[in-house]
């Protein structure tokens, strides 16, 4: 079997996974959470809260570089444990729908972001929320409305 042979079987085993609801990404830990022993998503309170904040704080207008500065502050480390977080870290985690209790698949297609490409697969009822759908469209839209490349933006958040 060629090496493009392979990729392409692989690729194929993670889309039936995204189709049939089994894929072990779905369960793939990120801030706010943690995996219990059967693998599970839990929330883990102490970041929830963090990520409560940060979401608050950028619906009311402060600035990715405002919330970075104020974490530093509080001495919340990142999630890589560096003291200060970044912006770019901050933004990702405004933009990931896992945490209203649902996980989109499929973002990424060949390293690139999924601007329509590929169908994607939004699950439902995952793990337990830890924002709003409401808060989660808010922070969307103000996001969306900042941008720089809104066409992107807007692309990349229609399946939620």
């Amino acid at each position: 079997m060629n090496t493009i042979q392979h990729s392409e079987n692989i690729k194929a085993g993670l889309r039936r996974g995204f189709q049939d609801g089994t894929s072990k990404l779905a369960q793939r830990k990120c801030y706010g959470y943690d995996a219990n022993a059967d693998g599970e998503l839990v929330v883990n309170e102490e970041e929830a809260a963090v990520v409560r904040w940060m979401f608050e704080q950028y619906a009311a207008g402060k600035s990715l570089g405002k919330i970075a500065d104020s974490l530093a502050r509080q001495h919340i480390q990142s999630p890589t444990g560096k003291p200060k977080w970044n912006r770019e870290a901050i933004d990702k985690l405004l933009a990931n729908e896992k945490y209203t209790g649902r996980v989109l698949l499929q973002k990424t297609v060949n390293g690139w972001d999924n601007a329509g490409e590929e169908k994607r697969y939004l699950y439902n009822s995952k793990h337990e929320a830890i924002i709003t759908d409401e808060l989660f469209r808010t922070v969307q839209s103000e996001r969306l409305c900042r941008s720089r490349n809104p066409d992107k933006m807007l692309a990349m958040n229609m399946a939620f």
